[in-house]
């Protein structure tokens, strides 16, 4: 009967590793599998990671261009339409980060962007960091405030 006590793996599956620098007689002594002279021989030797062995490194071959701006402020985009189906869902009178994160719309961190797209019936008190001017126009339009944090 098969049980934990004598699983073992299937013939021919498993190979003894190559033991090196153990003298002449293994016949992987000397050089122990190095080769002769250059750095990849010697002891201490560490690839440089990127280098190609004296070719140009692809990270210097790819062109660079443009401009990344490290000031940049990364919103996450919320629809008007988005909007509306979580109010027929569950009705609220004010829509803040925590009642978005709460829905699954945005994460615990992001900063949030109310976007133009769609209508919204229902007046609503709206909490975010960004607001397109479109957005706004509807949410007072129904009745509602835009409110920026």
């Amino acid at each position: 009967m098969l049980n934990l006590s004598n699983l073992s793996p299937a013939y021919g599956s498993t190979k003894n590793e190559k033991r090196i620098g153990r003298g002449e007689g293994s016949t992987r002594g000397g050089t122990s599998t190095r080769g002769h002279k250059g750095a990849k021989s010697r002891s201490g030797y560490k690839r440089k990671s990127g280098f190609e062995g004296g070719q140009m490194p692809l990270q210097r071959r790819v062109p660079k261009f443009g401009f990344t701006n490290i000031n940049r402020v990364e919103y996450k985009g919320i629809n008007l339409d988005a909007l509306a189906t979580l109010l027929e869902k569950n009705s609220a009178t004010t829509m803040d980060a925590a009642y978005f994160v709460a829905n699954g719309l945005v994460s615990k961190n992001a900063k949030i962007k109310i976007l133009g797209r769609g209508e919204i019936a229902t007046a609503v008190e709206v909490h975010a960091h960004a607001f397109s001017k479109s957005a706004v126009e509807a949410i007072e339009k129904a009745g509602g405030k835009a409110v920026t944090l």
